[in-house]
């Protein structure tokens, strides 16, 4: 089975990925790997002929990887949403496609039927762009897929039209980062039919909505750590057997996807994603839930995001710090993490910013705002 590497750089237009995304879907054509990077490079055969989408991630951790994604998982995962939504529609694509949530609006689209439209980022993701693009919509059902970082940029000072045409979507797929208490609020506020997704490039993207499972999807919590079986996964990565070894493995003849995530699943089913593994932090000798402390850092008067890391530190090992977008003071935020959540949760470094900076996905760089809390 051949690869067609498909380079992505600023100005490319997704719609031109249709047809060959088509023809892979159909068994007729190569595996399409949609990539950012000039360099990448595609090396080795495909395992099977079935292999439609190879996406390339680096994210904001972790090793470079190339994820399989065959025809039959990325029908379950289409099949799934259309169920999970109780519709198909028209599709606004917001987000790159050589990242699976962008990929994900196109494959959704072949299979309704449909044609998507998408925005224009020449000026990168602002609210104008994304208004006036999701006024040319022209079908009764309507859908988008964004990062919480897209979603806040709308809702920080929001337009009258901007508010319309973001309550005319009867589904505003909401992934790829933890959306914050104080976010979710407010899209409650202003009637946004949010769904918070939960999944990765190897699950055909996000295959948790609103923390129940797609058709077919289950999940486990395994000594807290999430795994993730069903029609979905990957077929592993693209000349990295010993990599798909430990990350895809059987259990009583089932195969699994060892998540980086801490969670648990209801006797009902229903799924509670606490974080990556390693937002928890471990500070003196006392374990302290980064994401706990994100949230009461969001609740607070003047505060946009947060995130919450660990740092090195001589005197604790891990230290808690937290970088901040928003107008608060750093005593306030000690002191309502000291109240809420006990002196060993309080942030030892804390950064305020303008924005996080982000990723080509709209995902906050880790890295980067990691190496500013080392240096605060």
């Amino acid at each position: 089975m051949e690869i067609l590497p498909v380079h992505t750089p600023e100005g490319f237009d997704p719609l031109g990925l249709l047809k060959p995304l088509a023809a892979a879907l159909a068994g007729e054509g190569p595996a399409v790997a949609p990539h950012a990077r000039p360099d990448q490079t595609f090396d080795g055969v495909l395992p099977n002929d079935e292999i439609a989408a190879v996406i390339s991630t680096s994210g904001s951790t972790g090793l470079p990887k190339q994820t399989m994604l065959s025809v039959d998982a990325l029908a379950a995962s289409a099949m799934g949403t259309a169920l999970a939504l109780k519709a198909e529609g028209q599709w606004l694509l917001t987000l790159p496609v050589h990242y699976v949530a962008g990929l994900q609006v196109l494959v959704r689209s072949l299979f309704a039927g449909t044609q998507p439209w998408v925005m224009d980022t020449s000026a990168g993701f602002t609210p104008a762009a994304f208004t006036s693009a999701a006024a040319e919509l022209t079908d009764r059902v309507r859908f988008t897929s964004l990062v919480p970082t897209q979603l806040h940029r709308l809702l920080a000072d929001p337009s009258p039209e901007t508010l319309r045409v973001l309550r005319r979507f009867d589904g505003i797929l909401l992934g790829g980062a933890p959306a914050g208490a104080s976010l979710r609020s407010l899209a409650r506020s202003h009637d946004l039919k949010i769904v918070e997704t939960y999944g990765m490039s190897e699950t055909c993207g996000g295959c948790v909505y609103d923390g129940t499972p797609l058709e077919g999807v289950e999940l486990r919590s395994v000594g807290g750590r999430l795994r993730i079986g069903g029609p979905v996964l990957a077929d592993g990565y693209f000349g990295a057997p010993d990599l798909t070894e430990e990350k895809f493995v059987f259990n009583a003849g089932e195969r699994w996807f060892v998540t980086d995530d801490a969670g648990e699943v209801s006797l009902g089913g229903s799924v509670t994603v606490h974080g990556r593994i390693d937002d928890v932090i471990i500070t003196g000798g006392l374990k302290v839930s980064a994401t706990k402390v994100s949230d009461v850092i969001e609740a607070l008067a003047g505060v946009e995001q947060a995130m919450v890391l660990g740092i090195s530190s001589e005197e604790w090992g891990t230290a808690v710090a937290a970088a901040v977008v928003g107008d608060v003071d750093a005593d306030v935020i000690r002191q309502a993490v000291h109240v809420e959540l006990g002196a060993h949760a309080v942030p030892k470094a804390i950064v305020t910013l303008d924005a996080f900076p982000l990723l080509p996905g709209g995902k906050p760089d880790r890295r980067t705002i990691s190496t500013l809390l080392e240096h605060a």
